[in-house]
């Protein structure tokens, strides 16, 4: 295993919050990125479980685009397991707790241990909003990787060098099920703004690689909302939280006050951890409050088995990324048509994400509905 990560976060107060991220130059040619001010910023609490709670929010002509990507994939198999590890990525149903797992790691820079990259794909003349980046894993599997560097990762614009960036609010952080698992995020608007679109890459997700029951597993999101007057007035929003999904756990987020008329379109994403395909039992559903819950799922996310290791989007438009294994193996980052949900009108939408059967994480979901004129 390469060097792992030296910087001891301080913890900041619970309950803090702070804006701003902060970013310093680093790169893949450099010995290691400069570590920042400890003034400058406070790093991040943990706590258990974190509410799913509203973290940005717009009405406009825009929309939300993201970027995703794994940052372990596996390396052989542990029996009783049959199927290669070749078979496994190109999207067999198995899972990660049946294969010794290892980083993805394709930048070179005998700094980092793991690394992997996406493309942000924005339409032309689109002015970036707000931008968050989400990361996180489990830190015990062959190996227990320290906690002290959840709230740390590094990313690199398109064309540019590492910058550090520090979690700016909670990081979730909780033990259980067999797992050490956590889930950190910061603004990234300031850097997304300036770079625009283009493929990023994101590196030293702190994540643990090896074989466990829990299986290993992680990764990293980047959600961009952006303006643009020709597109469509939307109403668009991206909640967070941490917690676990499981036959007693689900997580649960309403969406209020956005009246969208008779026969919208819209899109919601999800990003969640050790989903497994072909482990049916998991779902997202959303309701307008009046009818029955909707099921949502595509051809490559059944309705029964959403949480399925897979980064997609409807018609199979996911944007271009390095490694571009179709079974993540534990990490989820999908978007999903919301229109069977939106036929009748409305003002609010229920989301519930479940998993019966797979220990599973939710950690982030965002909405993009037409607006009511």
């Amino acid at each position: 295993m390469r060097n792992s990560l030296g910087l001891l976060l301080r913890r900041g107060m619970v309950g803090a919050f702070s804006l701003a991220s902060l970013w310093v130059p680093g790169g893949p040619a450099a010995a290691a990125p400069v570590p920042p001010d400890a003034s400058a910023a406070r790093p991040a609490a943990e706590a258990e479980s974190l509410a799913f709670t509203q973290r940005y929010r717009a009405l406009g002509h825009g929309g939300i685009v993201r970027a995703a990507n794994a940052s372990i994939t596996c390396r052989t198999p542990v029996a009783p397991a049959t199927v290669s590890c070749p078979a496994a990525r190109a999207g067999r149903a198995v899972a990660n707790d049946g294969f010794d797992m290892f980083y993805t790691d394709i930048d070179k820079d005998p700094n980092t241990y793991n690394s992997s990259s996406a493309e942000v794909r924005l339409p032309s003349g689109a002015r970036v909003s707000y931008a968050r980046l989400y990361w996180g894993g489990n830190l015990r599997v062959g190996e227990q990787k320290p906690p002290k560097d959840n709230g740390r990762v590094l990313i690199s614009e398109p064309g540019g060098q590492y910058k550090e960036v520090l979690a700016d609010t909670l990081v979730g952080h909780r033990v259980a099920r067999g797992a050490d698992a956590f889930q950190a995020s910061a603004d990234v608007t300031r850097l997304v703004r300036s770079s625009g679109a283009g493929a990023y890459t994101v590196a030293q997700v702190n994540v643990a690689m090896g074989h466990s029951a829990a299986g290993a597993w992680g990764g990293w999101t980047l959600m961009v909302a952006y303006e643009k007057e020709s597109e469509p007035l939307r109403h668009l929003a991206i909640w967070d939280g941490f917690g676990p999904l499981g036959p007693d756990d689900h997580q649960a987020v309403r969406v209020d006050d956005m009246p969208f008329p008779e026969g919208a379109t819209g899109r919601v994403g999800l990003v969640a951890y050790n989903g497994d395909r072909g482990r049916t039992g998991d779902s997202l559903t959303v309701s307008d409050g009046w009818g029955a819950a909707v099921p949502l799922g595509d051809s490559a996310n059944p309705r029964d088995d959403v949480l399925n290791s897979t980064i997609g989007e409807p018609g199979g438009t996911a944007a271009p990324r390095t490694p571009a294994y179709p079974n993540t193996l534990g990490y989820d980052s999908d978007v999903l048509d919301l229109r069977e949900g939106l036929r009748r009108g409305g003002d609010r939408l229920d989301f519930r994400l479940e998993s019966l059967r797979d220990a599973a994480w939710a950690g982030a979901l965002f909405v993009a509905v037409d607006a009511k004129r």
